[in-house]
């Protein structure tokens, strides 16, 4: 796990200066604090720093062949990488380490661009090819790693994340009102946008290729889910999906450094401890939680399970003050706003981890990929929902709408009505319909329109999901928008701010493209969410743990501090007309929104969290960027 960055001036050719790479890459030290590199060559500079993980003495970056015809920079893991090695030397390739990064370099020599189809890992990276001068930087198939850059002319700046790149704007930054929109819709900006105006982020998937003066976005990871024929039976998906779990956990263990588990109290975690324990014993775990004033709080329930499984659980507690306190370093250390009420906790178990491993496991995707949100219920069951007449569905929707709180209902019920596949998807993410978002916006600043189109990024997965169930469609662009944009997103930024590595085995490529073609009652069964996720989970796991309730991690938690701390930090930044939130936003309807939820009349935690985490944003981000010396 590494941090990278460059710069190409793909038209001009002039030369890069060292010290302007060496100012992107200092940037992003943090991310790897154990060595640096660099390649410069005329046009081209090349910026690295490393964390090591695998071959500590031999996997220095930016990394070459022998005849130093192809240069690569590569931040992440290629799990697959032995089997891959194995292959290219059948080839007659000629390895000079031991590390997953030469993998890349002889893969792309062997088959060019398809190498990226042959990787099963994580990771941002860039080829240099020297013969062909012709450059290309990707972002792994689910956007567990990232990518950032700006074209400012005839250069192109990237890096592992945002800073690397606004260190090389002399300006200082704008908000950019679209991707402004955007967050407040979905608490985090979806790929390309980013908050920051000129500054993109690549889609998971996809790959910038810069040759004779011109650059290209385009998708290289194109799988397409057709459903298995016959159909899977229920025991034989469930045994396929074990060996599956299995073998990436197997993978995901390969480490020269120690490697731990984030351990929550539910089901996914616990599981992963379980498979842990097929390739050793006594793993070191880490929970965080709130305390026994919390009904919702997990550390009993963590260090239950670490007892049943035999690991070496830690634990940490924090407190309304300690999130209040610590919320402007976390939200500088993110980039960009992210509106999910875990990013403390996780930046906090993250930070005492560290403390013993440099990897560590997490148990994030199977909500995604099994259907584990309330949201999956209504969109699995929604058919039932559109087959009734109008006269039916009207006074239903009428009273639904009387209700007080209930957002996250009304929110559905709405969307189900909608005609329109990827509207109807759009509308069940999203925290408020459109029109009400725009409505919060200064008078002139924002296109009434902008904010409700579909993402740039989902018109070209629309043909790639012809074949799936309703269910289905929205969970493909759930792993392809708001996990690697939202959850995975968060998890890299706030875990590279402690030097530590995350995996997440439940998003190995061969795991998602199998869950991808299952139908929607193997993920969702007569109102049960996860389902087959479930059985796999009983072969393991003791019923203490399968019967626990889903507890969403500090949700409960933020909407108590929220109603009952009308004095504290929070509430005065939605009701001081001063907030740096109103150069953007106006007043009336912001405050409104704080006072509907305030009297318990509306759930609006959620926005509300957005706005604060947005007013934390424009604080910690005030002075102007960095600027290269």
């Amino acid at each position: 796990m590494c941090g990278i960055c460059g710069q190409y001036n793909f038209r001009s050719q002039a030369p890069v200066q060292r010290r302007d790479i060496e100012a992107m890459a200092r940037s992003i030290v943090h991310r790897g604090p154990d060595d640096d590199g660099y390649y410069i060559s005329g046009p081209l500079g090349f910026g690295f720093r490393r964390l090591s993980i695998i071959d500590l003495s031999g996997g220095h970056q930016p990394m070459s062949d022998q005849e130093e015809s192809v240069w690569v920079i590569f931040n992440g893991e290629i799990y697959n990488f032995p089997e891959l090695r194995r292959e290219l030397e059948a080839f007659g390739h000629v390895f000079r380490t031991s590390s997953d990064t030469e993998v890349i370099i002889h893969g792309y020599k062997q088959w060019g661009d398809d190498v990226l189809n042959r990787l099963n890992g994580m990771f941002g990276l860039a080829i240099w090819d020297v013969r062909k001068q012709r450059l290309v930087v990707a972002r792994d198939a689910f956007g567990i790693k990232l990518i950032y850059y700006r074209i400012d002319g005839d250069r192109l700046y990237f890096g592992s994340e945002m800073r690397a790149v606004r260190a090389t704007m002399s300006d200082k930054a704008e908000i950019d009102p679209v991707s402004l929109n955007l967050f407040l819709r979905n608490r985090f900006t979806p790929s390309p946008y980013t908050i920051i105006k000129g500054i993109r982020k690549l889609a998971p998937g996809t790959k910038l290729t810069v040759q004779d003066g011109t650059c290209e976005i385009s998708r290289w990871y194109r799988f397409k889910p057709v459903p298995f024929a016959p159909t899977k039976s229920p025991d034989e998906a469930r045994d396929e999906l074990l060996e599956l779990y299995k073998a990436a956990i197997r993978r995901q263990l390969i480490s020269d450094v120690p490697v731990g588990l984030l351990l929550s109290g539910g089901l996914d975690s616990g599981l992963l401890l379980a498979l842990m324990n097929l390739s050793g014993s006594s793993w070191p775990t880490y929970t965080v939680g709130y305390g026994s004033s919390f009904a919702d709080d997990e550390l009993a329930d963590a260090a239950e399970t670490a007892r049943i499984l035999g690991a070496k659980h830690n634990s940490i507690t924090i407190t309304k003050s300690i999130f209040e306190e610590a919320l402007p370093h976390i939200v500088a250390s993110l980039e960009e706003p992210i509106a999910a009420s875990s990013i403390v906790p996780m930046y906090f178990v993250c930070q005492r981890a560290r403390q013993d491993v440099k990897v560590a496991l997490v148990g994030q995707g199977p909500d995604e990929l099994f259907g584990g949100y309330k949201r999956h219920l209504g969109v699995r069951y929604g058919a039932l929902w559109a087959r009734l007449p109008a006269w039916v569905r009207g006074p239903i929707s009428s009273g639904v709408a009387a209700l007080p709180r209930n957002e996250m209902l009304k929110r559905g019920v709405h969307s189900l009505a909608i005609t329109d596949r990827m509207r109807r998807y759009q509308n069940v993410l999203s925290l408020l319909p459109g029109s009400q978002v725009a409505g919060l916006f200064q008078d002139g600043l924002l296109d009434p329109a902008s904010g409700d189109s579909i993402p740039e990024g989902w018109e070209e997965l629309a043909e790639l999901m012809t074949e799936t169930d309703e269910l289905g469609g929205l969970q493909f662009l759930e792993v392809r928008s708001t996990l690697p944009d939202e959850l995975l997103m968060y998890a890299d930024k706030l875990s590279m701010a402690h030097g530590l590595e995350l995996r997440v085995p439940y998003v190995d490529k061969e795991i998602v493209e199998y869950v991808e073609r299952l139908p929607a009652n193997l993920k969702v069964r007569n109102g049960s969410r996860k389902w087959l996720h479930r059985q796999v989970c009983r072969t393991f796991l003791p019923d203490t743990i399968l019967r626990r309730p889903k507890r969403g991690f500090a949700v409960n938690v933020v909407d108590d501090w929220f109603r009952g701390a009308f004095d504290g930090k929070m509430p005065e930044t939605v009701l001081d007309s001063g907030s740096k939130i109103y150069q953007y936003l106006r007043p009336a309807p912001v405050q409104e929104l704080f006072k509907q939820h305030a009297s318990g009349r509306q759930d609006n935690h959620k926005i509300l969290f957005s706005l604060v985490l947005f007013e934390q944003w424009l604080r910690a981000h005030e002075e102007p960027v960095a600027q290269l010396v």
